[in-house]
């Protein structure tokens, strides 16, 4: 059964940075689509951030400059550098992974807290 298990996320100080990170264990698929979504207190769940296997990234509009989005292949495992946090980036982060090619497959992470506070 796969598994998405991400890290990196944490409380940091509007400004500073972190690095989440996801990696995906228990079969063999590659994945066409990574990506991160987060989801903030009484709002839908939105996309931040994805890269495609060949390696083209789409950000939302509001962390585009800021987070970086980027995945090693080999190691199934997709990171998102977030520079330049402010208190309304502060949400819970789910990783994705996803194929559109046969067979079809879409997973999700359990999530991780990110807080911009001072």
């Amino acid at each position: 059964q796969l598994q998405l298990v991400e890290s990196g996320g944490g409380l940091v100080q509007p400004g500073g940075s972190l690095r989440l990170s996801c990696a995906a264990s228990g079969n063999s698929f590659s994945f066409d689509n990574m990506g991160w979504y987060r989801q903030a207190p009484g709002k839908q769940r939105e996309l931040v951030a994805t890269i495609a296997s060949s390696g083209i990234s789409k950000y939302a509009d509001s962390v585009k400059d800021r987070f970086t989005i980027s995945r090693d292949n080999a190691k199934k495992t997709v990171y998102l550098q977030m520079n330049s946090l402010k208190p309304e980036d502060t949400a819970v982060y789910y990783c994705n992974a996803n194929r559109v090619t046969y067979p079809l497959r879409n997973y999700w992470g359990q999530g991780t807290q990110v807080t911009v506070s001072s």
